[in-house]
């Protein structure tokens, strides 16, 4: 039952989805917290971020295309933001914002749980500030020969530069052991929605495939690489490890592992 005690959190995304809010909502009902969650986009984000601060919004979960423009309108910076320059979650604790990155925990996380190890090339797929978050993981995973793919050169060469990396605008005939795609290529109700990012060619090179696209699940990409029997990592992976990261930021309550399966199970239906 909500009241007016009930604690809100939301999400900022240029696209919103029901996976954060059915994820989030799953855990407060499981753990009986009073707590509500629910998913926003807007136009005007020093308005919305000022909504968070003025109306003790609890905490926010921050996607594209606000990752980076959020950074301002914060008061500080926790290092896994500040070391990235990239924002996905805010805290308010009695008015005063604090932003962090749980993309970056995900992403390192799910490296490690299948078994994907340093071969090859390393290609991520974008500039932006999931890009960020994947490259400084695989950077600290061992991940030695990365390749920045991303057609502003602009972000492209100078993110390239910051983790050590090379910069192509295009895959071209490069094929990567390991693609990762941080664009919104495969995004359902975006423009690329059927679409791949790449050439079919260079999915079929591939070792493995880690996709940051969370909605829908099975997106071109990992529909592709699992009918070529490739090792996969999708993007509701992701999104469930950095949502269980915020839930434990902005409830002081850490769900367990068999929660948090079963909350991005229930995330991912459908109706």
């Amino acid at each position: 039952m909500i009241s007016k005690d009930t604690q809100l959190c939301i999400s900022l995304s240029g696209r919103p989805s029901n996976l954060g809010t059915r994820f989030h909502n799953f855990l407060y009902d499981e753990l009986g917290l009073d707590f509500v969650y629910k998913a926003f986009t807007t136009t005007d984000l020093p308005a919305a971020v000022g909504g968070i601060r003025a109306l003790g919004i609890r905490g926010a979960g921050i996607s594209m295309p606000f990752k980076e423009a959020v950074i301002p309108l914060v008061d500080e910076l926790e290092p896994s933001a500040a070391a990235i320059d990239s924002v996905n979650t805010i805290v308010n604790t009695h008015g005063r914002l604090v932003a962090c990155n749980t993309d970056y925990l995900a992403v390192a996380g799910l490296l490690t749980e299948h078994a994907i190890t340093p071969r090859g090339t390393t290609a991520v797929l974008g500039s932006g500030g999931m890009a960020k978050a994947a490259l400084a993981a695989l950077r600290d995973q061992g991940f030695g020969d990365l390749l920045v793919v991303a057609r502003n050169e602009q972000t492209g060469r100078a993110l390239a530069q910051q983790y050590g990396a090379r910069w192509q605008a295009e895959v071209g005939q490069l094929r990567p052991a390991l693609l990762l795609n941080a664009t919104p290529v495969g995004m359902a109700g975006g423009p690329g929605a059927d679409q791949l990012p790449v050439p079919r060619a260079v999915v079929e090179a591939a070792e493995a495939v880690f996709e940051v696209v969370a909605v829908p699940e099975d997106t071109p990409l990992v529909r592709l690489a699992r009918e070529l029997g490739r090792a996969v990592v999708t993007g509701t992976e992701v999104a469930a490890l950095q949502a269980a990261e915020q839930f434990a930021l902005y409830t002081g309550v850490r769900p367990t592992p068999d929660q948090v399966r079963r909350a991005g199970e229930f995330s991912r239906r459908q109706g």
